[in-house]
């Protein structure tokens, strides 16, 4: 493809935000940037030296933990992205970052300016260079504000637990669909609440409901996006 496309995909927990994503790259030829796994990279980072140092108890609070660490450990960390994978500090990071433990974290860290800064400016430099589907919470609004195509996914409470219940239960994992509709929630409040470049859509998004979508409607819907923007594009030439 000759004229640089920036898909930016941004949505809740849940939303089907990765999946998509995924799908969409592979039938452009477009790179897949998954901008969460970077955080929940950190996230996971932070899991082990937290186990590691047994900082067990009522005693811990992971705030005032990540408020004396989170520098230290950010200027100890090596961040990079090949074909889709995300490494860390030269390790190839698989399912183990995707667990509900990490996403909880990766949220909570999200919240922090220089966590922010760190990837942000990563994601932004591979942005400058190809043509990517990129999909996080604030890639619209502040990673690549000129993106050509800009999608917001959303869907009920209800529906993203469901699929994330789902998800794990395939990945063998026995956990209760209550506490991961509670999970969600939090989420959603962190992200929408943070101080730094909270959830929300931007102006010119297509706010997309996938409540009841199968993947495939979401795909063929983001493709004629795309195929929009090019109509648009040729006619402005």
């Amino acid at each position: 493809m000759d004229t640089v496309l920036r898909i930016a995909i941004d949505g809740p927990s849940g939303s089907g935000k990765s999946t998509i994503a995924k799908i969409v790259a592979d039938k452009l030829g477009l790179e897949y940037i998954d901008t969460g796994s970077m955080y929940r990279a950190i996230a996971f980072k932070v899991s082990k030296k937290i186990k590691e140092q047994n900082f067990t108890g009522e005693n811990f609070h992971l705030d005032d933990f990540l408020n004396e660490n989170i520098s230290n450990i950010l200027d100890d960390t090596d961040i990079d992205f090949k074909e889709g994978n995300v490494y860390l500090d030269g390790q190839l990071l698989g399912n183990e970052i995707r667990v509900d433990e990490i996403s909880i974290l990766a949220s909570e860290i999200a919240q922090f300016e220089n966590v922010r800064k760190k990837l942000v400016d990563f994601q932004r430099e591979i942005a400058s260079k190809n043509s990517v589907v990129m999909d996080g919470r604030d890639i619209a609004t502040n990673v690549i504000k000129d993106a050509e195509v800009k999608i917001f996914l959303t869907a009920s409470v209800e529906e993203r637990a469901m699929r994330r219940y789902k998800q794990l239960l395939e990945q063998g994992q026995d956990l209760v669909y209550e506490e991961i509709y509670d999970d969600i929630k939090h989420r959603d409040i962190n992200d929408k609440t943070r101080k730094l470049n909270p959830l929300r859509p931007a102006k010119d998004s297509k706010i997309l409901d996938t409540t009841g979508l199968t993947i495939e409607e979401v795909v063929a819907i983001i493709e004629n996006e795309v195929k929009l923007w090019q109509k648009s594009n040729r006619l402005g030439q």
